[in-house]
């Protein structure tokens, strides 16, 4: 009996080689005047499935289907400019396959996919709805589940009238415009020395060894862990965020162009000013909140949150802000985020 760590590795292997397979069909028939699609190389590749990969028929049939239909999406993508050409995918790189609801059963903390049965899951659903579909996937050698649920009821919208700004830095993560601050965890630093030392461990080890394999999970496992670290503290914040203030005002930070300065870039990538950013605007649409992104080239920074007077020059070391015009002073986020509420009364 075939278990569900192998079932698993087998359906993401036939996942990776219809994509690959699929890839392939499309450049050879582009390169030769053709106009490939999705739908059509399919069909062509259900022709010969049964003769020549009679093995996929093991697995749930949307290892083989689905590719078609994400290759399609991400050459639409490509088509308008919105992503990158697609790529190859390798072994051990972000392997998952995707499964229908129409194959999918639920029950309490168990789980039921084609050809395999009824598989434990850590939790059960916290969410009552129709399962639209589920994706499996490897990280760290280990196995998730992804439901896309349909929900009964929308949840409970956010009640509050107040508004908030929240400026973004390296020393403090999110600094409010009440005063409350939240740390940025800085995950990164802290595992760095011991990142370092696995990677030199791992050029020491002879390629294709069992020793290499093993330390490689090992070095997945402390990144796997530093994201979770991460993940934690930014849903935290914003749940916080969009659960307590009906109306909440962000910067919009040129992320790609703080990540060219080499002083700053692994600290701003440790944070996750985008990802912050992305889990705001999807949860305040999710619960009703009025999210405002500031300017890009609006100086929350420069401006006096007392008089509005604003400062031609501010450098980065200038922890304290000081007016020359009024004489007040303040912690520069705390100033900043200021700034940033005052702009939702200024909106309407």
């Amino acid at each position: 009996m075939t278990s569900p760590r192998q079932y698993f590795k087998q359906a993401c292997g036939i996942a990776r080689f219809t994509w690959n397979w699929a890839l392939e069909e499309w450049k050879r028939q582009y390169e030769n005047g053709l106009k490939p699609r999705a739908f059509a190389l399919k069909k062509q590749f259900n022709a010969i499935k049964p003769v020549d990969f009679p093995w996929m028929y093991d697995v749930t049939k949307y290892a083989s289907q689905q590719p078609f239909i994400f290759m399609q999406t991400a050459f639409n993508r490509f088509f308008k400019g919105l992503g990158g050409y697609p790529q190859f995918k390798k072994k051990n790189h972000h392997d998952s396959f995707y499964v229908g609801n129409n194959h999918i059963k639920l029950d309490g903390k168990y789980i039921k996919l084609p050809k395999l049965g009824w598989i434990r899951m850590r939790e059960a659903l916290r969410f009552s709805g129709k399962v639209i579909s589920a994706t499996i996937s490897n990280k760290a050698n280990k196995w998730f589940v992804s439901l896309n649920v349909e929900l009964e009821q929308m949840p409970k919208s956010c009640e509050s009238q107040a508004g908030v700004g929240v400026d973004l830095g390296i020393k403090a993560l999110a600094t409010l415009s009440n005063g409350k601050a939240f740390e940025a965890p800085k995950p990164l630093k802290k595992f760095l020395k011991k990142l370092k030392r696995m990677q030199r461990s791992l050029s020491r080890r002879v390629k294709g060894s069992h020793n290499r394999q093993k330390l490689k999970q090992k070095i997945a496992s402390v990144h796997a862990k530093i994201t979770n670290i991460r993940q934690d503290s930014l849903h935290k914040i914003t749940r916080y965020l969009t659960d307590s203030f009906g109306g909440i005002v962000i910067e919009d930070l040129n992320v790609s162009g703080m990540l060219k300065n080499r002083k700053l870039s692994r600290a701003i990538t440790d944070i996750g000013f985008y990802e912050f950013r992305r889990q705001l605007e999807y949860k305040s649409k999710y619960k009703g909140n009025y999210l405002l992104i500031a300017d890009r080239w609006f100086p929350s920074s420069k401006n006096c949150s007392n008089c509005g007077q604003k400062k031609e020059e501010l450098k980065l070391s200038e922890r304290v802000y000081h007016c020359s015009a009024c004489g007040h002073e303040q912690d520069r986020d705390l100033n900043a985020a200021i700034n940033l509420k005052n702009l939702l009364y200024q909106s309407g």
